[in-house]
């Protein structure tokens, strides 16, 4: 497979967060990426325990920055091609669905994810 070069539009799956962003250095495991919009907003709670209410501390999880860089493993990036949306609208996008999934699976952990969604939302200006 052929190497991406910088500058390359690409999607990066970062903990469990997707986003489109711009490649800005190559690394000899990572890319170093620019985030432009998010495709699927991270998962909230513990990353060690997955879907798992009874944790020490149930992790309110932000999706990175407009702009923000982030070191993705070279294997979780893949080249985009399609129009690179707007980051707020494509932020409001990834929360809704999120938050539609959550809700059609309602388990004490969905009911904590949504709850930390909803600060998150208010903290992002949504």
């Amino acid at each position: 497979m052929s190497e991406l070069q910088i500058g390359d539009i690409v999607t990066g799956i970062y903990k469990t967060g997707k986003y489109i962003g711009e490649l800005t250095e190559v690394r000899p495991q990572h890319y170093l990426v620019r985030v432009l919009g998010v495709l699927k907003h991270p998962m909230q709670g513990d990353l060690h325990n997955p879907k798992d209410a009874d944790v020490l501390i149930f992790h309110e999880r932000r999706a990175l920055a407009f702009r923000e860089q982030a070191n993705i493993p070279k294997q979780m990036v893949k080249k985009f091609e399609g129009e690179i949306p707007d980051y707020q609208e494509s932020l409001k996008e990834a929360m809704a669905k999120m938050k539609k999934d959550l809700e059609v699976a309602p388990s004490e952990w969905a009911e904590m994810s949504l709850k930390a969604l909803g600060a998150l939302e208010k903290d992002y200006k949504l």
